[in-house]
């Protein structure tokens, strides 16, 4: 059905956010959970009405998901790569900074500094090993899977075990994909392409 409402009715995900002085992808989740109303244009671009920002505007905001408002930077895609080898940790930087993409590195060496990461910096993708000291990779998605942390962060395994070693281990959710070492990376420009296309298509 068209909407036939005026144009100024509405706002784009971005104008949303800034009005509400929160990030992007809270924006974003608020209109998925149903907390701000919207629709999509015919082009796939979300539409959010001024009438429910000035709503949340009046009244308490809802908790903003995973970390404060303050630490999250809606201008760029933020990637958490996690990896206890410092050579291939610059590897993924110098690669990844050719992508000229809006993205963010950020690094751990293993999955308790990961956690730590996640929380203050809330990633859109992780990219990971599986054997690392004090908290494995293993250990590391099984934590996000018990947790709010989870939601939202999509989550990649880089890894020099086998799927045979990965299951004897107890295996990985089924939504995680899981590449071999050497690091894959036209694959993984794939997948960091596909995130800011989507994350584009809020806008």
């Amino acid at each position: 059905m068209l909407n036939t409402a005026p144009l100024n009715a509405f706002l784009t995900t971005r104008e949303a956010a800034k009005l509400l002085g929160v990030s992007l992808r809270t924006a974003q989740l608020w209109v998925e959970n149903g907390q701000l109303e919207a629709w999509k244009t015919e082009g796939g671009h979300r539409r959010i009405s001024r009438t429910s920002v000035r709503r949340l505007l009046d009244v308490e905001q809802p908790a903003v998901p995973t970390v404060a408002k303050s630490a999250i930077d809606p201008a760029r895609i933020k990637i958490l790569v996690v990896e206890d080898d410092s050579i291939l940790i610059k590897l993924y930087k110098t690669v990844i900074a050719g992508w000229q993409m809006p993205l963010e590195v950020i690094t751990a060496g293993n999955g308790i500094d990961a956690l730590i990461r996640i929380g203050k910096d809330a990633p859109d993708l992780m990219i990971t090993d599986l054997s690392m000291p004090n908290m494995d990779g293993i250990q590391l998605i099984r934590n996000l899977a018990a947790s709010s942390f989870r939601e939202g962060l999509e989550i990649v395994v880089v890894s020099g075990l086998d799927l045979a070693e990965i299951e004897a281990r107890g295996g990985l959710p089924a939504d995680v994909r899981i590449f071999s070492k050497p690091v894959p990376f036209k694959d993984l420009k794939v997948i960091v392409q596909n995130i800011v296309e989507r994350r584009e298509a809020y806008v």
